[in-house]
Formats: C-alpha cells, sequence, structure tokens
C-alpha cells in the first residue's frame, strides 16, 4: 500500500513541477495580482491532491485542473471580493515612451493591456484567457468553464471587440507590429 502512494505521490509532484509555471501564468491572468495567483494555484493543487488518483487517471489531467482553478477563482469572485491587474489610480505618473524594439517599452505594453484586461467581466477576462494566452480550443474552453462553446465564442469575442476598443491598446498594434 505505501508504494502506490508513494508512485501517487510521485506522480502528483511530476504533474506539478511540470505544469506549474502555466498554472501560475493562468491564475495571474485571472485574478491580475501573483499573491492572489499563488494562493489560487495552492488551493487548486491542495483540492487536486486529495481527488488525485481520479483526476490522475482522467483523460486530460491539466484540463481538470484547469477547471477546478476556474471554479475556484469564479466561487471568490462571486463573494463580492474585488481583484486589481493595475492600480485604480495612476494618473500622476509620467508615461515615457519607448523605442518599439525596448524591452521597458514591451513592459509598459503589457501594463497597458493587463489593465485593460482587469475592465473585463470575468466571464470574458476568461474566455480570452482561455482561448489567446493559454491557447485553448473553444471546446476546451467552454469544458474548463463549465459553459458551452457558443457561450465561450460570445464572450471571447465580446472581450476582445472590448480590447480592441481601448485606444492606448489599438495603437500599440499599430506601431510597427510591436507585441
Amino acid at each position: 500500500m505505501g508504494d502506490r502512494k508513494r508512485a501517487r505521490d510521485e506522480e502528483f509532484q511530476s504533474f506539478v513541477i511540470g505544469r506549474w509555471p502555466r498554472l501560475m501564468r493562468t491564475a495571474f491572468l485571472l485574478t491580475g495580482e501573483q499573491h492572489a495567483a499563488e494562493d489560487l494555484v495552492q488551493s487548486t493543487l491542495e483540492q487536486v491532491y486529495t481527488a488525485w488518483r481520479r483526476v490522475g487517471s482522467a483523460d486530460d489531467p491539466e484540463a481538470y485542473v484547469r477547471r477546478v482553478m476556474i471554479n475556484a477563482h469564479a466561487r471568490k469572485h462571486r463573494r463580492k471580493l474585488k481583484e486589481f491587474l493595475a492600480p485604480r489610480d495612476d494618473s500622476g505618473l509620467v508615461r515615457e515612451v519607448a523605442d518599439t524594439g525596448d524591452r521597458i517599452s514591451q513592459a509598459d505594453d503589457r501594463s497597458a493591456l493587463l489593465k485593460a484586461l482587469s475592465q473585463l467581466p470575468v466571464r470574458q477576462r476568461e474566455a480570452v484567457v482561455l482561448r489567446y494566452w493559454e491557447d485553448l480550443t473553444e471546446t476546451q474552453a467552454a469544458e474548463a468553464m463549465g459553459c458551452s462553446v457558443g457561450t465561450v465564442k460570445s464572450n471571447a469575442a465580446k472581450g476582445i471587440a472590448k480590447l480592441r476598443a481601448v485606444p492606448g491598446l489599438a495603437e500599440m498594434v499599430t506601431q510597427g507590429g510591436r507585441n
């Protein structure tokens, strides 16, 4: 019996080590804050560990874990806890315009994108993150979100349309193809 538990623990550890960066990226994009992302991943992995026998034998354990994380995030949001991807008011900060190949400029672009992402409703944010950052298919995103493919398509389209309407983001895209 001890050997089976040890093997299961090693399988779980291997899974966590292999998926940690991707889980953290998804959690950060959902929560917008490093510590909140770490908490979300940790609580998700706690839940998954207790059911690892079932999770590890699933067709796609990563999809299962992603679904647990999305559900945990949705439960937290339903409790009306606020999340911030950017400070509420940074109007007093002076912005410097950097060259297009400059890493600082890319960081500014990322900051603007995260701020715009934080303005999306939760379901639209989830759909955009899963479809465009995680590069999931519509079917995989629907499974992770616990909804239909049509709902994913609708939320992703609305989210992308709102992001495109943000003036700063539109300018970034048109300035020489900078990412």
